[in-house]
């Protein structure tokens, strides 16, 4: 390189809690292309900062990373961003920290006022991320310093687009991760394309930031080759795919399709617009199952064509259209449909809000699953910018407004800033009428997943996978002491991909991990499991596991109904 400092290794890691953003794959398989050893934490369980120090310190031992980088790419993990680069500061001061994002591109200036972070990327991170490591000079995208010490953002030199962006696809998954429990994380998504056309008001993400912070003017779908090459790289290594690309028609994702098997995969699929029948045919005919998500903007048809009127919201179905579309779904029966809206959204009215609760209603008595949250507010969005102009106000605006907000939050929150009505009565509807809605929703959902239970119900293990491992390759080397590393783990996944991981030989007394079901829990789960191979009574296999187990009739019916609710077992 030319005397140049390469950093290498490299650690991804994303800034919240649950799988990360499947961002840092596509950048660790960028890095590993361009000779940058390159690892990625996808999941991330930690919640208290304890957890944190220790969970970083052990990866920081395992990789010895010259550079780590952060995916700050949603609001609310803005706090943990900044916990997890003050961490790897203290526990090694000469690692280079980066972080990079949609809501880093958004707040540079005040990010850079950091000592623990060194560099900030903005917009499309892989050509500039690479530059950093292989220790050029001037990388492009990213912040640099004028003489006087103060922030200095230069134009957008990388921009990716429909014809620079072939290089851009997952490779590597079987380096990438440090455990094979992290790689089962990952959930499958793709992004055939990036980028927004629309403008709506409550997005941080919209057209207008879009440009501001990545340059981009225009959505744009990536090659046919590079999406091809995901679905090539993952689709034995994940059990489903997920898509949220507005742009992708059918025959473009069938092109990305060729020639990988996909028809025992499910697929859940966020449409942002309005749906063509001939792309919901195709997902049905290529996935064994479909969940697909119908985003409508509000359930009132009234509030929905006034936002769309007024430039406000991308465009989303009319009821009828919608209704129509569920009928036409109907001939699928592998496909199921969740229609989802925001509350809360301007213009709101005691008959819009009857117009929300008649559309849910109509909706479920349909046999769709609704998606139900009030409106919160974004950095950058228009309402969060501007409430004044819908007469209502921000709960947080400005970056010390938010991040004050997270640091407050307990471990396990995941509540947000929210936009409420300044008009005390019609706040109190609107709330009144979320809380309303959201208990349909949940008791519909409830209703649709429970299954009646007696000593006559046959059940069946319908559990399509189930692996074993070393424990030591499971959690990874870094999180497991050598006296337990040999130790098996049985990790079984039910139809709708909830994960058991079971250790029946691994005594608590000598190591214990929270995502483990260890010892004796371990033993009676795989046992239960195990009595329902073929289809069997559940008094009969109450009366099996009293004889195996010694379990009292209570305590295994309890079992049985844990896993029946996970999807486990199910009617035979």
């Amino acid at each position: 390189m030319h005397g140049r400092r390469v950093l290498s290794p490299v650690l991804l890691l994303g800034a919240g809690t649950g799988e990360a953003t499947c961002g840092i794959l596509y950048l660790a398989g960028y890095l590993r292309r361009g000779g940058i050893e390159a690892f990625v934490r996808l999941y991330d369980g930690d919640e208290t900062e304890e957890e944190v120090s220790r969970s970083l310190e052990a990866l920081v031992a395992r990789v010895r990373p010259r550079l780590v980088g952060i995916s700050l790419k949603w609001f609310h993990h803005v706090h943990r961003a900044l916990l997890l680069a003050r961490t790897l500061r203290e526990i090694d001061p000469d690692i280079r920290i980066v972080v990079g994002g949609n809501t880093a591109s958004f707040w540079w200036r005040e990010l850079h006022a950091f000592d623990c972070i060194d560099h900030i990327i903005l917009g499309d991170g892989e050509r500039p991320l690479l530059a950093l490591c292989q220790g050029e000079p001037s990388p492009p995208n990213c912040v640099t310093q004028a003489p006087d010490g103060t922030p200095r953002r230069l134009p957008l030199e990388y921009v990716q687009g429909a014809t620079n962006s072939e290089d851009i696809y997952y490779s590597h998954f079987h380096d990438i991760f440090l455990s094979h429990q992290d790689r089962h994380a990952f959930s499958g998504w793709v992004a055939p394309g990036k980028g927004c056309g629309e403008n709506c008001l409550y997005c941080g993400g919209a057209r207008g930031n879009q440009k501001a912070a990545f340059g981009r003017a225009k959505p744009f779908l990536r090659s046919e080759e590079s999406v091809r090459r995901d679905h090539q790289e993952i689709a034995q290594r994940t059990w489903q795919f997920r898509y949220d690309f507005s742009g992708s028609s059918a025959a473009f994702l069938q092109g990305t399709w060729a020639g990988v098997d996909l028809s025992r995969h499910s697929c859940m699929y966020f449409l942002w617009g309005v749906a063509r029948m001939e792309l919901i045919d195709a997902l049905a005919q290529t996935f064994e199952h479909v969940h697909m998500v119908l985003d409508i903007g509000c359930f009132s048809e009234q509030q929905r064509h006034e936002q769309m009127r007024r430039g406000l919201l991308k465009p989303c179905a009319s009821d009828q259209q919608l209704l129509e579309l569920i009928d036409g779904c109907r001939r699928h029966k592998n496909l199921d449909i969740e229609v989802s809206g925001i509350a809360g959204l301007p213009f709101a009215s005691a008959a819009t809000l009857e117009e929300e609760v008649r559309l849910v209603e109509r909706v479920m008595s349909l046999d769709c699953l609704v998606g139900y949250q009030r409106l919160e507010a974004q950095p950058g969005a228009l309402a969060t910018e501007h409430p004044a102009r819908f007469d209502m106000v921000s709960e947080a605006r400005t970056f010390t407004e938010f991040l004050e907000y997270f640091e407050q939050r307990e471990p396990g929150d995941v509540s947000v800033p929210m936009l409420r009505f300044r008009d005390a009565a019609l706040e109190r509807a609107v709330q009144r009428t979320s809380e309303h809605v959201d208990a349909l929703a949940r008791k519909h959902e409830e209703k649709k997943q429970r299954i009646a239970l007696n000593g006559r119900t046959r059940l069946k293990n319908t559990a399509p996978s189930t692996l074993r491992f070393k424990l030591g390759d499971w959690l990874g080397a870094h999180r497991v002491p050598a006296k337990v590393a040999q130790e098996q783990v049985t990790v079984v996944r039910s139809v709708n991909g909830t994960g058991l991981a079971c250790a029946p030989s691994v005594n608590p007394r000598k190591f214990t991990d929270p995502t483990l079901d260890q010892g004796e829990d371990g033993k009676i789960l795989l046992t239960t499991l195990a009595t329902f191979e073929q289809p069997t009574t559940v008094a009969s296999a109450v009366a099996q596991l009293g004889a195996k187990l010694k379990l009292d009739p209570h305590s295994a019916r309890e079992v049985i109904e844990h896993l029946v609710d996970g999807r486990f077992l199910q009617p035979a």
